[in-house]
């Protein structure tokens, strides 16, 4: 992405969408699972949410989540997905089928391909603070002094300021103080076969980390239903799931081959 040139074609995007329908200010959001939301009390609408791969085999895991939180938040409302390169060479490209087995349109999606995380950062805080979409998932590779406690501060407050959902993805990083109302790490989990032996629902062992309203840590197997487009109670205990190394059923990222966003899944809109 070359940044005063992608970042303005990016803002011209944005100044064409719909901007009706915002939630409210004080808006929440929750995951259709019973047992979590009666921890967590729903989520906020206009918040920053963090979240992190347990390991790098788990990206999918994580991204699959992310995308449900997304779905969740964002309703019919356009998402912006911004992605580093690195995350992309690492663990593979966005694949339009995938998304569509995942519930979600990806002619729905603007995607913003960028090198260094200041480009992330920079085209996160402009999709925002715009007041146009639903939702913002921005997926960042390994440690870096740039997602600082004041960077994820500016992504919470113009996500307040723009009425939309912000959520980091965190890859081949550890956990790290930042401005998030709630920070969570996934891991993979073994699915339940449907009948005839069928696969099962996307499932992930996830953990929270934290809650800044005050929700103490806790786990939970979640299945993702994309008929309904809600997290379920997952078949078995997290404490025997997260010492498996699970297989993923479905496919969210294609392999790191040279195939497009949209191959034959919808015309995924691309900057950068």
């Amino acid at each position: 992405m070359r940044p005063a040139r992608d970042i303005e074609a990016l803002r011209e995007r944005l100044k064409a969408m719909e901007t009706d329908g915002c939630p409210t200010d004080d808006a929440r959001f929750d995951l259709g699972h019973a047992e979590a939301d009666r921890h967590l009390g729903g989520l906020a609408i206009h918040a920053l949410h963090e979240i992190y791969a347990a390991t790098t085999p788990d990206a999918t895991a994580a991204l699959g989540f992310a995308l449900g939180l997304v779905q969740r938040a964002a309703g019919d409302r356009p998402v912006v997905w911004g992605v580093q390169a690195m995350a992309g060479l690492e663990t593979g490209q966005i694949h339009g089928p995938g998304l569509r087995e995942l519930g979600l349109d990806p002619g729905r999606i603007v995607l913003v391909r960028v090198k260094e995380t200041k480009d992330l950062l920079a085209a996160g805080e402009e999709a925002l603070s715009c007041g146009a979409v639903g939702a913002v998932l921005l997926t960042a590779w390994g440690e870096s002094k740039v997602l600082s406690l004041t960077a994820t501060r500016r992504l919470s407050m113009a996500a307040g300021q723009g009425r939309a959902t912000a959520i980091l993805i965190r890859l081949a990083a550890q956990p790290q103080p930042s401005a998030a109302e709630t920070r969570w790490r996934v891991r993979g989990a073994l699915s339940r076969a449907l009948e005839a032996e069928a696969p099962g629902h996307p499932t992930y062992a996830v953990e929270l980390l934290r809650h800044r309203l005050g929700a103490q840590p806790n786990a939970w197997i979640m299945e993702w239903d994309r008929e309904r487009g809600v997290f379920e109670q997952g078949g078995r205990n997290a404490e025997h799931q997260q010492s498996q190394r699970p297989a993923l059923p479905g496919g969210l990222v294609s392999p790191a081959a040279d195939g497009s966003a949209a191959a034959r899944g919808g015309a995924v809109r691309r900057y950068g």
